[in-house]
């Protein structure tokens, strides 16, 4: 569901009270800023990640923080923005059982139609269970040849371990590396870029999909390559 102005908010109070789970993302967000993770109790009640685990939240707090996201809140200049409201995916077992929460997902830098650096982000209880290092999640290189990991960061130090898992982090064959590397070249093909930050998951019943095309991803890919 894209939300693109207040009009559009007349649909956001039947999927707020129908949904399992969803996600609230600003569409010029950057950094993971304005990121609101959402999922439903057993007994219905709506719970959202916070500093001391997940808590209870209203769904008019939904909807005044999609409010915020459309004023330009969290959007990397300031200006008015659209929210996108997405259904939460489910990880695979392979990527979940290394994460902390959340949706682990693997980030590709593709340069002319070549994906030339990627990364393993794993979410961390610092991170409250986001897969995005601004907020704490941990950054894993991935060979791209064979698609295993090597190198890991957090907070752009070198870690061996999840702090929270304790799971090891290197030598893990990334599920579906092939066919993240060709989503990841036609995900760049389809925008025009020469050069962006494609973010694939893999989720548990329909496999690898493509999350996010970023213009301006980050450069802690390379501390996590150390390249």
């Amino acid at each position: 569901m894209v939300i693109g102005g207040h009009g559009d908010l007349r649909g956001l109070g039947p999927v707020v009270a129908e949904a399992d789970g969803f996600a609230v993302k600003p569409a010029c967000g950057y950094g993971g800023r304005g990121i609101l993770v959402v999922r439903r109790g057993p007994d219905g009640a709506l719970f959202a990640p916070g500093a001391e685990g997940e808590a209870a939240i209203a769904a008019a707090a939904v909807r005044e923080h999609v409010l915020a996201i459309l004023a330009g809140v969290f959007s990397l200049e300031r200006l008015d923005d659209r929210a996108f409201l997405e259904e939460l995916l489910e990880p695979e077992d392979v990527l979940g059982t290394l994460s902390y929460q959340g949706l682990p997902d693997v980030r590709a830098i593709v340069c002319q139609g070549t994906v030339v650096m990627a990364m393993l982000r794993l979410p961390t209880r610092m991170s409250r269970g986001r897969a995005n290092l601004h907020q704490g999640a941990l950054g894993v290189g991935i060979d791209v040849a064979s698609g295993r990991t090597t190198h890991a960061v957090l907070r752009g130090r070198p870690v061996s371990r999840h702090p929270d898992t304790g799971a090891l982090l290197a030598g893990i064959e990334i599920p579906f590396w092939r066919e993240m590397q060709g989503l990841a070249a036609r995900s760049a093909a389809a925008v025009g870029l020469g050069y962006v930050g494609v973010d694939v998951v893999v989720d548990r019943r329909r496999g690898p999909l493509v999350m996010e095309v970023n213009a301006r991803p980050g450069l802690t890919i390379q501390l996590a390559n150390r390249r």
